[in-house]
């Protein structure tokens, strides 16, 4: 079954950087585009970064320029590191496929606050 383990988020002071980590199970992880997504507390589910099979990567205008998707597909991981956090960027990070899976991971909380 398909299992999405995420880590990496903490709280750190706006300015900051995390990395976050996602190891993936149960499907063929390379032949998968994904995504990075992220819930703050009353808010809908966004997508904040893209990464096709071909590497190719996207990003919605909020986090352009700040976040870097990537993937190890030898590790069946998917990464997001983030730079030059602000209070905005306060959620619960998730990963999962671009058209999601019906099962989705516990997430890895990000505060960033001074």
């Amino acid at each position: 079954q398909v299992q999405l383990v995420e880590s990496g988020g903490g709280l750190v002071q706006p300015g900051g950087s995390l990395r976050l980590s996602c190891v993936v199970s149960g499907f063929n992880f390379p032949v998968f585009a994904m995504k990075w997504y992220r819930q703050a507390p009353g808010k809908e589910r966004e997508k904040v970064a893209t990464i096709a099979t071909g590497g190719s990567t996207y990003y919605p205008d909020s986090v352009e320029g700040r976040f870097t998707i990537s993937r190890d597909n030898a590790e069946n991981t998917l990464y997001l590191q983030m730079n030059n956090l602000k209070p905005e960027d306060t959620a619960v990070y998730y990963c999962n496929a671009a058209v999601p899976f019906s099962s989705w991971g516990q997430g890895t909380q990000v505060t960033v606050s001074s």
